[in-house]
């Protein structure tokens, strides 16, 4: 968990909005399926507000903050979404006034005891706690996905983030303040060529600190590699992420002291 927020995507803001995969849409239509009002959401932790827009379509308003003020400033403006530069550990909303918190990607970073609290806080009784995050993407390039592999582990691996193990483990060691709501299984899809993969490698915030503590550029050492695994190079190749998702309901009359 952090307790100081530490900005690892300030610097890749850009390309983070430039390069990496939409999630997919009927994600968003069950969690408004699964609400019992629409009035209002919030998405913490919300980059560049990729999820946060995607909830403007299902939801009266959105309010959508993120610690980084790089990562806000890049957000594409919305009339249904709200955009504040706010830590995970302050929502920014009164008391049994929100219908859903959503967090895409971002959990890891978060304080989690201080965040949960919030979430207990702001969401109305009934409320829905949205959490999900991806990993490493796989195609239908067995080549690929072994260079994609060593470079993940091998390469930049000493250099991702702590927090990075929490979504490796598919949050399975995080202690959530609400027993789990089935979920049916969600997976990104996309079709790249290989500059859109090579820009979505550099936004990986390991490559970032490799690069610190290297003067390198390890996407631009192992392009060639990419390049030979990748094969034609015109060629459009499918992009898969499996999302972990978590997904858990406010009781209506909570017991104090209780696990929800």
């Amino acid at each position: 968990m952090v307790s100081d927020f530490r900005d690892f995507f300030s610097t890749a803001a850009a390309d983070y909005r430039r390069f990496r995969p939409q999630y997919p849409d009927a994600l968003f239509r069950h969690l408004a399926h699964i609400c019992t009002a629409h009035d209002l959401a919030c998405d913490v932790g919300c980059g560049n507000g990729q999820a946060s827009r995607a909830l403007a379509g299902y939801f009266r308003q959105v309010t959508a903050t993120d610690a980084s003020a790089a990562q806000v400033a890049q957000a594409e403006p919305h009339p249904g979404v709200t955009f504040t530069t706010a830590p995970a550990e302050t929502i920014p909303q009164t008391d049994a006034n929100v219908d859903l918190v959503t967090v895409a990607q971002a959990l890891h970073w978060f304080d989690h005891h201080t965040f949960f609290a919030e979430v207990e806080r702001v969401l109305k009784p009934g409320g829905i706690l949205a959490v999900w995050g991806y990993r490493l993407l796989a195609t239908d390039n067995p080549a690929l996905n072994r260079l994609l592999e060593h470079f993940y582990h091998r390469v930049v691996g000493p250099y991702w983030p702590p927090e990075r193990q929490l979504l490796d483990a598919e949050y399975r060691t995080v202690t959530f303040p609400y027993s789990p709501l089935e979920a049916p299984p969600w997976r990104m899809e996309s079709h790249w060529q290989l500059p859109h993969l090579l820009g979505y490698l550099q936004t990986w915030s390991a490559c970032g600190e490799y690069q610190r503590a290297h003067g390198r550029n390890p996407v631009r050492e192992y392009q060639p590699q990419f390049a030979t695994a990748w094969g034609e190079p015109q060629q459009s190749l499918s992009m898969r992420w499996p999302l972990t998702l978590y997904l858990g309901r406010k009781p209506l009359n909570p017991q104090p002291g209780a696990r929800s």
